[in-house]
């Protein structure tokens, strides 16, 4: 028995006329916001808050940023804002630094060592090459005896 394979599955239907149904959602919501704005407000006040709420409207409806929707864009912005940010702390080769305050008390920041040193991290490496090497000698006379 055959089945037919979905094809262009990426690709939203058309529903109203060239535009799929959230164009449309986003162009008559940005219009609509517009309209009341248009009656509610002044002419001055109206140009100011409608043309970015029609503008904000037709970059949801067509504007693509890397293949993604710019509502993808948006949402990812919003959400580097106002998440947590995780901070990771650099040790610097310098001393620590004595700060004194304007009544002359001392006040010392401590340092912490977080990171391995250069000499560890060479044996370490050189450790790990000798071991690599070592096994794929012994790999290599396994593959002659055969």
């Amino acid at each position: 028995m055959r089945y037919q394979t979905p094809q262009f599955i990426e690709e939203e239907t058309k529903l109203f006329g060239p535009l799929t149904f959230r164009q449309f959602v986003y162009l008559v919501g940005g219009g609509g916001i517009a309209f009341v704005v248009w009656k509610l407000f002044p002419i001055f006040v109206a140009i100011l808050i409608g043309v970015p709420v029609i503008m904000l409207s037709l970059a949801l409806a067509f504007y693509r940023v890397n293949e993604r929707p710019f509502i993808d864009v948006l949402e990812s912005a919003f959400y580097f804002i106002f998440s947590h940010k995780l901070y990771t702390y650099q040790k610097s080769d310098k001393p620590t630094k004595e700060m004194f305050s304007n009544d002359k008390t001392k006040i010392t920041t401590p340092t912490v060592n977080l990171s391995v040193s250069g000499s560890k991290l060479k044996d370490l490496a050189w450790s790990l090459d000798i071991n690599e090497k070592t096994n794929s000698r012994s790999g290599d006379n396994n593959k002659t005896k055969i």
